[in-house]
């Protein structure tokens, strides 16, 4: 079967600055991610010396600015960053979309003495941030968390359990929401916290059916002290912070999603225009001719959707309705792509042999993190048609 390389997206980039890091970050992910993805998955392994070699190269930083060590890049330029990372291993570009998200706040709601002191670590010193929302009775309905942050003079003593945290346990630093005061989201305050403070524990990692090189952990907060100054915004403001980073980090699972269907893709069409049978190559069957037409087509109008999204959020404009939709299209579309991409491949496609039977297995945790596809639809239809009518009694 011949080796039919996959040719680059060819992308509409706004300037030289960006087309450069298009090809770093491709030659990166063809040379130091993409070679050792299936084994290092197979074996749970996490790429960590892959995320120093990211932030070595300016990648790990790129939506923010270049005064704290970020890459002063658009969003439409770091988002198709991420498509090329995770279009090699899906870990490492969702690895890369959290961290940004962990970043969000301080960056955006910091003091200026919060972000000289914190973000040039945290965007270009080698640091990997995780992003505490969620809770194990408390995922869809976030506004209902319950760990606590109690005031003790200067400091704050946080007491609670985290769920479903990417890079849970492994982290240099957690954005945590907790509640302050009132039940309900204006009682939810964002804070800083170190990695390595004493009471703070990651749980043993979940086993989960995909993404097994990326650590997803419950994080147990034990009367973890958290001085005063690490409190980011102001108390009561947490959960407005919390969904503003939301906003931006679909748009990081959408672009993630897309790069999973193009691998998909890509593999599929190898595969296709090599296999021989009945004399031909099976490309040449309409039938999978019209399936990788269809994948094609939807991948297209993902991206295409996503990057209209992210320009508006560069120019800022309202873009939370767009984000929404981008994360539901694409993230359906990289399941429906790599599920049709192992249909082509037949019992090959079924086999560890081939990668498209992980990129299946991967496809179904994008249409569940940060906003299950059903919590998008009634994000759009909100957007449309104002908020639902509640019923009393």
């Amino acid at each position: 079967m011949p080796d039919r390389a996959p040719q680059p997206v060819d992308r509409q980039l706004p300037t030289d600055e960006a087309r450069d890091l298009i090809s770093l970050a491709r030659d990166i992910a063809q040379r130091e991610i993409a070679p050792r993805a299936a084994e290092e998955e197979n074996a749970g392994h996490f790429p960590r010396e892959t995320f120093a070699l990211l932030s070595r190269s300016g990648l790990l930083g790129l939506p923010y600015d270049a005064e704290y060590g970020g890459g002063d890049q658009p969003y439409e330029v770091y988002l198709q960053v991420l498509e090329e990372l995770a279009a090699a291993r899906l870990t490492v570009g969702l690895g890369v979309s959290v961290h940004s998200l962990s970043c969000h706040a301080l960056a955006n709601y910091g003091t200026k003495q919060q972000q000289v002191e914190h973000l040039p670590a945290m965007l270009g010193g080698g640091l990997l941030g995780a992003y505490c929302l969620s809770e194990p009775s408390s995922g869809s309905d976030a506004a209902s968390l319950r760990t606590k942050a109690v005031r003790d003079g200067e400091e704050w003593v946080i007491d609670g359990t985290k769920a479903w945290i990417t890079h849970g346990g492994i982290a240099d630093f957690y954005t945590v929401m907790a509640r302050t005061g009132e039940d309900g989201p204006r009682g939810i305050s964002a804070f800083l916290v170190p990695g390595d403070a004493a009471g703070l524990s990651g749980a043993v990692p979940e086993k989960k059916m995909g993404m097994k090189g990326s650590p997803t952990a419950q994080v147990h907060f034990d009367g973890v002290r958290v001085p005063d100054e690490r409190r980011i915004g102001e108390e009561g403001q947490g959960f407005a912070i919390a969904l503003s980073a939301l906003d931006s980090g679909r748009l990081g699972i959408a672009a993630c999603a897309i790069g999973l269907a193009q691998a998909a893709l890509d593999e599929a069409l190898a595969y296709a225009t090599g296999r021989q049978q009945f004399g031909r190559p099976i490309s040449d069957f309409q039938g999978l001719r019209f399936m990788l037409a269809d994948m094609a087509t939807q991948i297209e109008a993902g991206r295409a959707l996503y990057l209209a999204a992210a320009r508006l959020r560069d120019a800022g404009r309202p873009f939370a309705k767009q984000a929404a939709m981008a994360k539901l299209h694409c993230t359906d579309t990289a399941m429906k792509a790599t599920v049709d991409a192992v249909q082509v491949l037949g019992g090959y496609g079924y086999t560890a042999d081939f990668p498209v039977e992980r990129f299946m297995r991967e496809a179904k945790v994008l249409q569940i993190v940060e906003g299950t596809n059903q919590i998008q639809r009634m994000v759009i239809a909100r957007h449309l048609a104002g908020p639902e009518a509640h019923r009393a009694g």
